[in-house]
C-alpha cells in the first residue's frame, strides 16, 4: 500500500489527539479535532469496545502517523531497534526522531513533516556539506544540517525563520540566522511532543 493522501485531519481524529499533521492549522481553532473530536465515518460517535490488540495496534497506527512512515519503514526500524543495546521501544522513537525529515521539522524550517519530506527530496539540505535528499536518511551525533548555500535566499526559508515559534529539543543545536544545526545528543522520550505508549508498540510485533 502506497502512502496515505487523504485528507490528513481525519487521521489525528481517528488516533483521538492532535498529531501536527498540518502545521500552524493545528494551533488554531480551525483544527477538526477540536471541532469534531469523534472518529471519523457515519459510525464514528458509537461507542465500541477495543480489545488488547485493537489497543496495540492504535498505538503502532498513532506512532507511524505521526513521524509519517509507512508499515515497511516502521518494521525495519522496529528491527534496528531490537539490534541495539537499551530498551527496544525506546530505541525504536530515538531513530523515529532522526530522521532527517523530522530533524527540518523540528528546527522550525518547515510548517509539517510532510512539507519537510518535500524539502528534502527537492534537495534543499546538506548533512555535513554533502546534498541529502532521503527524508528518512537518519542523522547521527556530530552531524551538521544546513539548508543549501543556493536555497538560503529563498523567500520560504526566509518566511518560515520569521514565523518560527518552535521550539527545538535539547538535542539538537540550532542557529536559525544562518539555516543550520547540529545534532549534539540522543533524542529520547521525552522530546516526543504526543504520549506514545512505546510498549504496546513492543507487545504488538512480539505477538
Amino acid at each position: 500500500m502506497g502512502r496515505y493522501t487523504g485528507p490528513v485531519c481525519r487521521l489525528c481524529r481517528r488516533e483521538g489527539m492532535k498529531l501536527y499533521l498540518k502545521g500552524d492549522r493545528c494551533y488554531s481553532d480551525k483544527c477538526a479535532i477540536d471541532r469534531r473530536s469523534y472518529v471519523p465515518g457515519q459510525h464514528g460517535q458509537g461507542r465500541k469496545k477495543v480489545s488488547g490488540y485493537g489497543i496495540q495496534l492504535r498505538e503502532k497506527q498513532k506512532a507511524k502517523r505521526y513521524y509519517g512512515v509507512m508499515e515497511s519503514q516502521f518494521r525495519k526500524y522496529f528491527g534496528m531497534a531490537e539490534r541495539m543495546k537499551g530498551v527496544t521501544g525506546e530505541n525504536l522513537l530515538s531513530i523515529l526522531e532522526t530522521r532527517l525529515d523530522n530533524l527540518v521539522y523540528r528546527i522550525g524550517l518547515s510548517e509539517s513533516r510532510k512539507e519537510a519530506r518535500q524539502l528534502v527530496k527537492h534537495g534543499h539540505f546538506t548533512v555535513n556539506g554533502k546534498k541529502v535528499d532521503i527524508p528518512s536518511y537518519l542523522v547521527k551525533v556530530g552531524d551538521v544540517i544546513e539548508v543549501k548555500e543556493k536555497s538560503k535566499g529563498s523567500e520560504k526559508f526566509k518566511e518560515l525563520v520569521e514565523n518560527n515559534q518552535r521550539v527545538a529539543p535539547d538535542w539538537l543545536e540550532v542557529d536559525l540566522e544562518k539555516l543550520k544545526a547540529k545534532v549534539v545528543g540522543v533524542p529520547k522520550k521525552e522530546h516526543i511532543d504526543i504520549p506514545i505508549e512505546e510498549h504496546l508498540i513492543v507487545e504488538l510485533y512480539s505477538r
